[in-house]
């Protein structure tokens, strides 16, 4: 350090901490906001059972520790074959009671499928739920 100028420690030490304590200001913003919601469980069930070629009936019930049912929510349905070759299928699935959605998808091979449920809660928060549906049967 120079000699000639005490003062310039003092000012620098001053500023690191002012610096300092705005980034801890905004990593306490950034952190609060995670985590806000309780955990959302789901679960999904089909209909036929067991499953056939053609139309299934896919259920998602969404609920959550704090509140129960989860309304208002976007469900998408995905069905995939577990073998490569046949492309995917697609549905969309509606709130018929509070917290339980139910959409259609059209099966149109026989074998294991994998029906995906892509949930986009009324926050914004992303879930994901596999249900993994082994010998679809023939008509």
């Amino acid at each position: 350090m120079n000699k000639h100028h005490p003062g310039r420690l003092k000012f620098l030490l001053g500023w690191g901490l002012v610096f300092a304590a705005a980034i801890s200001c905004v990593l306490l913003v950034a952190c609060s906001k995670r985590g806000a919601s309780a955990p959302v469980a789901i679960d999904s069930y089909l209909s036929p059972q067991p499953a056939r070629v053609g139309p299934i009936t896919v259920t998602v019930k969404l609920r959550d520790s704090a509140t129960g049912p989860v309304s208002g929510a976007h469900v998408t349905l995905e069905g995939d074959m577990s073998h490569p070759g046949m492309g995917p299928v697609f549905g969309e699935a509606r709130e018929v009671a509070p917290g339980r959605y139910q959409g259609e998808l059209q099966l149109p091979m026989a074998g294991d499928w994998v029906v995906l449920s892509h949930v986009i809660l009324a926050d914004g928060q992303k879930l994901e739920h596999q249900m993994n549906v082994s010998g679809v049967q023939p008509n």
